[in-house]
């Protein structure tokens, strides 16, 4: 018995310095991260001085100030490092990061992502922020992180505005008829279609020039491409008809944040929780300001229509009329869910 005792207690003693090293260990790990700086290239296609652009090196500035320079993000803005095209093969590898790429960019790979496409699904900004920062952007976020990626925050680019060198669109019936520049989307397909229009698919860098020789009459952006890529040059009216939506998702490498310690993923989320804010501001800013110069620059020469309630009830009614073609690809429940949104 006495020597069955004395086993036991060796056997425990043995356990307890097993726990201590263990211990010793870890904490040894806990130093070695708290003293390690985790280097996040950040990179994005627009300039750095856009919303978005401007918002990236906010990011930064918080995300080291918050981890006490444990993190050190280098952005890289204007497609420097890499474009969207390639950038999420680069965030797979961790030879980037974190990348803010469009919406656009996601649906090859998650077709839930064609609903920010959809027309007149967004009552309005309110609205819109609603549905990204409840239920319904949370589904699309896990959509993303079952492809292999980490997804954080929305950012806007900013509702879409007719832009026309024929008739002025401001019934559906008026884009009968006229050639209209669209992104390469099978909703935007079927939305052109509906108002009788020919939908033409076009690099955003061949825009311009197709505007000006007549290879299209009109097209859709936010204002801040509208007036940056000057296509006020080469259209005669501008609609503020707000019926679709163009944003960005940052994303994160997935090798990379499981790379983090927990408390360094905490700065992450809480310096882009302040960048959002920060973003969505500076968007709404610029949208406001170029709005006034459109209507108010006499160089840009261009007719500013705004639709009144009653002429946008007429553009919902023919879009709201497609959705059933958007079920398959987009999915009724997360369309009803958008548009039950409160």
């Amino acid at each position: 018995m006495k020597k069955i005792l004395f086993v036991c207690m060796i056997a425990l003693l043995g356990l307890f310095g097993c726990g201590e090293e263990k211990q010793e260990k870890a904490a040894e790990n806990t130093n070695a991260d708290t003293n390690k700086v985790y280097t996040i290239k950040f990179a994005h296609v627009v300039s750095a001085n856009t919303p978005k652009g401007k918002a990236a090196d906010f990011f930064a500035k918080r995300a080291e100030e918050l981890s006490n320079g444990r993190l050190k993000v280098e952005v890289f803005p204007s497609a420097q490092l890499v474009d969207d095209d390639k950038v999420f093969q680069e965030l797979k590898r961790n030879n980037v990061q974190m990348a803010a790429p469009s919406f656009s960019k996601f649906t090859p790979f998650a077709k839930e992502f064609n609903l920010w496409d959809v027309p007149f699904i967004f009552r309005d900004t309110e609205h819109l922020h609603k549905v990204m920062d409840g239920e319904v952007g949370e589904i699309l976020k896990e959509v993303i992180a079952k492809k292999g990626y980490i997804a954080l925050d929305y950012w806007d680019a900013g509702f879409k505005q007719f832009s026309t060198n024929k008739k002025p669109i401001i019934a559906p019936s008026d884009a009968e008829g006229q050639k209209m520049r669209i992104m390469s989307s099978k909703v935007l397909e079927e939305q052109t279609k509906a108002i009788k229009a020919i939908p033409q698919v076009l690099p955003f860098g061949e825009v311009y020039s197709a505007l000006q020789t007549g290879v299209v009459d009109a097209a859709e952006n936010p204002l801040s491409n509208l007036y940056n890529s000057k296509f006020y040059e080469v259209q005669s009216s501008v609609t503020i008809s707000n019926h679709g939506y163009l944003g960005y998702l940052v994303v994160v490498s997935e090798k990379f944040w499981n790379e983090l310690p927990k408390d360094l993923q905490d700065v992450i989320k809480e310096a882009m929780r302040e960048a959002t804010l920060f973003e969505r501001e500076e968007s709404a800013k610029e949208e406001a300001i170029l709005l006034d110069k459109l209507k108010n620059d006499d160089k840009t020469g261009t007719r500013i229509i705004e639709l009144t309630d009653d002429q946008r009830k007429q553009w919902q009614d023919v879009m709201i009329a497609i959705y059933p073609k958007f079920y398959d690809l987009v999915g009724k429940d997360l369309i009803e869910k958008t548009l039950n949104t409160q």
